[in-house]
């Protein structure tokens, strides 16, 4: 058994709304909250997956969709190795911004970055609830832009841990180095960046 373990730094992204939250809750512990509270600043967590008899150790940024956050992004997705960027398949205006964010990835982040495309909340379609962002119009973006591509639901837990696994899959395996992270953040905790938001400068020397 190969006991190598490697920390793999990934960052969610999108507009507030879209399960970005549920997501992570869903793969990390199993779980699902109909009313989740809305993400302040930043949350990080971790999960540890064997993908081939080896260790991949998950180190999870997720990040707040409210607009006033967006521009502590680069924070969190500088030096991350891979990223979900998350839309609601009922929302449209979410999938212009999955855009956007995949734009900036590709021209900001690490040019290595792996990008997932998720189309959350398919659940709902169940319901009778109509579809307004086409799977064939995601998956041509996906195909464009050499995206992952993945429609889930947060809420049943369909496709979740197959986009981390994909993503862990195309990760060259390494043994982990010294984690990516803030002194000041432990494993599975909310990162309160409110004070940033109204001083920015407060937090220029951020390690993330």
């Amino acid at each position: 058994m190969n006991n190598n373990i490697t920390s793999l730094k990934l960052v969610l992204l999108g507009e507030a709304a879209v399960g970005k939250s549920s997501i992570v809750l869903r793969f990390v512990s199993n779980d699902f909250s109909e009313n989740k509270e809305p993400t302040i600043g930043a949350a990080f967590l971790t999960q540890r997956v064997t993908i081939n008899e080896h260790t991949v150790k998950f180190e999870i940024w997720d990040t707040a969709g409210q607009e006033r956050f967006a521009s502590l992004a680069p924070m969190y997705y500088r030096n991350a190795q891979a990223a979900l960027v998350v839309y609601d398949v009922t929302k449209p205006q979410s999938f212009i911004k999955a855009r956007h964010w995949v734009k900036e990835l590709q021209e900001q982040a690490s040019k290595d970055i792996i990008i997932a495309l998720v189309g959350n909340k398919i659940d709902v379609l169940e319901n009778g609830t109509e579809r307004s962002v086409s799977r064939e119009e995601a998956e041509k973006l996906a195909e464009e832009e050499n995206l992952l591509f993945f429609e889930t639901s947060a809420k049943s837990g369909e496709n979740i841990t197959d986009v981390f696994l994909a993503i862990g899959e195309k990760v060259p395996l390494k043994t982990a180095n010294q984690a990516n992270v803030p002194n000041n953040a432990n494993e599975n905790q909310r990162v309160d960046l409110t004070s940033v938001v109204n001083n920015p400068a407060a937090n220029s020397s951020c390690s993330c």
